[in-house]
This record gives C-alpha cells, sequence and structure tokens, in this order.
C-alpha cells in the first residue's frame, strides 16, 4: 500500500505594513511631541518652524565672539551690497535683522544683556561701506552720520529684535532655575523622611 506523504502545515505570514519614516517634519506637525517647556509634560503640537528653529546649530559665544560675529557679518554684507547693488539701504537693513536675531539666539546666557548694546555697533561698522563720503576723514565720518540718521528705522528695529530675544531667554532661563529649585526642595523632605538604615550584623 502507498502511504501518502504528510507535510507539515506552513504559517502563512501576515503582510506588514510599510514603516512610516520618523524624524520628517510633516509627522511632527499632525503628531502630539512633548514639548519640555510644559511643567506638567502635557503633549501639544509643535509648529515645523519651532522644530526646524531648533535644528538649528546653537553655538554660545562669549560677549567678544558675538560681536566680532556681528561686526565681521554686517561688514561683508555692506561690502556685498554696495558691489552688486550699490548699495541699497532696504538690502542692508533687511540682512541686519537674521543678523540681529542670530546674535541674540547664539550669545551664551551669561552674556545675554550685551546683545542689544553688539548690534547697533556692528551696524555702525556694516553701513561704513554704503556710507559713501569723500575720501577725508571728516567727510568720511559725517557720511557715516548721515547714514546712520537716514537708516536709523531698520537699526532701532534690529536692536528691538535683539532685545526682545535676549529677554525671552533670560526669563526661560530664570523659569528653568526656578523650576529646578522646586525640584530640589521637593525631594530634600522625602529625603529627610526616611528612616535611617540600621547596620546589618
Amino acid at each position: 500500500m502507498e502511504q501518502h506523504r504528510t507535510r507539515p502545515p506552513q504559517r502563512r505570514q501576515s503582510p506588514q505594513a510599510p514603516l512610516a519614516p520618523q524624524g520628517t517634519i510633516e509627522e511632527a506637525a499632525v503628531y502630539p511631541v512633548v514639548d519640555p517647556a510644559e511643567p506638567d509634560g502635557r503633549s501639544r503640537p509643535v509648529p515645523p518652524a519651532v522644530l526646524a528653529l531648533r535644528r538649528l546649530p546653537k553655538p554660545r559665544l562669549t560677549a567678544i565672539g558675538a560681536g566680532l560675529f556681528a561686526a565681521a557679518c554686517m561688514f561683508v554684507l555692506g561690502c556685498l551690497d554696495e558691489w552688486i547693488l550699490d548699495g541699497s539701504s532696504t538690502v542692508f537693513g533687511l540682512l541686519f535683522l537674521p543678523v540681529s536675531a542670530l546674535t541674540a539666539l547664539w550669545v551664551r546666557p551669561a552674556d545675554l544683556v550685551t546683545a542689544p548694546i553688539i548690534v547697533p555697533i556692528a551696524f555702525a561698522i556694516g553701513v561704513i561701506p554704503i556710507s559713501g563720503g569723500t575720501d577725508s576723514f571728516a567727510g568720511r565720518t559725517m557720511a557715516l552720520v548721515t547714514a546712520l540718521a537716514v537708516h536709523a528705522g531698520w537699526l532701532y528695529g534690529g536692536t528691538l529684535i535683539a532685545g526682545l530675544i535676549a529677554t525671552v531667554r533670560k526669563v526661560r532661563l530664570m523659569r528653568e532655575r526656578q523650576r529646578q529649585r522646586r525640584a530640589l526642595s521637593a525631594a530634600q523632605p522625602a529625603r529627610n523622611s526616611q528612616p535611617p538604615r540600621r547596620p546589618q550584623h
């Protein structure tokens, strides 16, 4: 008699759904992301613009480093503006605003007060190439003073942006320190309430 061969039953594999790529800005905008600034840990959706700002490099410059950064950027931008656009004051003022914001964002917390002081000095250095004037020192000085008076709106705008960013960073830093102090003060009574351990013989 012939014996029928029995095959072990094969398990059917269920098709797996393709994994979605992680770390995209679109998913972060749809799904809620926990914001560490919230004291109760509640999750709320973070806008894509905020995520993009958080991914930017965050160097911590001293007051001297931030001043050199802002002055060098504005002088180079002023030279390029004079060379390409024949000294356009509107373009120079528009470029001054992001430089002011980056200066206030990248200065270290200990030197936040210097951000609104650094920005006007950098603006005065950057406006030298587009101010014009004669070849004499007096002519250059008068042209620089005139250019600062004409472009005072951009100067005040950039200084205001730097001051606001520095103020927000200072307030957040103070709140973070208060939160850490409260956590330490709440944990200290819990440690004192624990009974002392008896030595084991």
